[in-house]
């Protein structure tokens, strides 16, 4: 996320101006007057607090069924569309050669995603992040933060002994983990961050203005909602220097700071053929669930992943073939999440960077601030994860 009107926190003004991104600057001072990867198969820390996840309670009697076939992809905000180098398809196996963890920062600029199993059980963790861009203004790189939690957050899946962990349980173990980094010294992030069990049961914890959808037969079936303190101003996890804290004391006013137990924690289930889309603000500033829903229904419609007829939609049998990393079957050499999560990127990419189509974003800057006269797409690094859901006792695989 990347503010494109500058605020100096040592010529602050009485009322804080929050209209468009000037209340995303980091760090961002709280005043009364201011209105509303790392991916691994195989990658600890205490939580500081008490958090009880639901997952723990849920002991569903029927036997394991279901699993996860996530891909990624992004694009840097400036850099050019997202290319089958710019993805990632994840093997829970850990048996496929090439799926091995990034080496360095995936080309996601500020953003970050991780996917990891969950220790040795069937469980599967994956989510996104974004850097407060305003960082830089203090001279700190927001990328540190959002790749650094999601190191942690990889590392604290894959080492969990705790068959019960949850989503916001996780996010604070990582956060936890970024706290007690001496490399980094200032940041923030927005996290939305998932565990899904075998069982079909989906637990996502999520802080700021990152969000999910689950699509379902080619409709909408659950969308998330931002957490804003103010317009343009979303919940962020973030480590606040002694320097920034010295000023905010002579100047006035709070640096905000949110923890993971300010996280919104929903429960789903969710069933063979439902597709998870994790995403960033670049994706949710310029693409509405429902844009979201035809970039995915016209890819799962192609491959007859999903299909229509006088029945209404169905899951297609060749499903869980299309996710199964290794066979890349007739589709640009990528599996299907990894693809729809490219084509995703691309459309968000492609929105965001037209002068003449208004996104949610830009809606919503007309709807608060209309004499601003904003109009087109918001400009921003941009990162999609892709989970497609599949029931192995009902997943049939076509002859090849």
């Amino acid at each position: 996320m990347h503010p494109f009107k500058p605020l100096g926190l040592l010529t602050l003004p009485p009322l804080i101006n929050c209209s468009l991104n000037t209340c995303k600057l980091a760090p961002v001072l709280q005043l009364q007057q201011c209105p509303t990867p790392w991916v691994e198969s195989r990658c600890a820390g205490r939580s500081q607090f008490n958090i009880q996840s639901s997952r723990a309670s849920h002991n569903p009697a029927k036997s394991s069924s279901i699993t996860y076939k996530v891909g990624a992809a992004f694009s840097g905000k400036g850099w050019r569309l997202p290319s089958k180098k710019d993805t990632f398809s994840f093997d829970p196996s850990g048996q496929v050669a090439d799926q091995q963890p990034f080496t360095g920062r995936p080309a996601s600029g500020q953003d970050a995603f991780f996917i990891s199993n969950v220790g040795n059980g069937s469980s599967t963790a994956f989510g996104v992040a974004d850097g407060v861009g305003g960082w830089i203004q203090s001279g700190i790189d927001p990328a540190h933060f959002s790749h650094g939690l999601c190191r942690s957050l990889v590392k604290n899946a894959k080492n969990s002994q705790d068959d019960g962990l949850g989503a916001q349980e996780l996010l604070e173990r990582a956060f936890q983990d970024v706290v007690a980094d001496k490399k980094i010294t200032g940041g923030g992030s927005t996290a939305c961050v998932a565990i899904g069990d075998s069982f079909g049961y989906l637990e996502v914890a999520n802080l700021g203005d990152s969000g999910f959808v689950q699509l379902r037969l080619n409709a909408v079936h659950y969308y998330s909602n931002p957490q804003t303190h103010a317009f343009n101003t979303p919940y962020q996890l973030s480590i606040i220097p002694p320097r920034i804290l010295a000023r905010s004391r002579i100047f006035g006013g709070m640096p905000l700071r949110d923890y993971p137990r300010d996280a919104s924690v929903t429960s789903h289930m969710v069933r063979h053929g439902d597709v998870l889309i994790f995403a960033t603000d670049g994706v949710w500033d310029n693409l509405s669930a429902s844009q979201v829903l035809k970039v995915v229904s016209e890819e799962m419609t192609e491959l007859q992943a999903w299909q229509t007829g006088n029945r209404g939609t169905i899951v297609g049998s060749r499903l869980e073939y299309l996710t199964r990393v290794g066979t890349e079957p007739q589709m640009e050499d990528i599996v299907l999440q990894t693809r729809l999560a490219k084509a995703i990127a691309r459309k968000a990419k492609l929105v965001s960077e037209d002068p003449h189509r208004d996104g949610p974003f830009a809606k919503e800057v007309q709807k608060f601030y209309p004499n601003e006269h904003y109009h087109g797409g918001k400009a921003d690094d941009i990162c999609v994860v892709v989970a497609v859901v599949i029931g192995t006792d009902n997943a049939a695989r076509p002859k090849l």
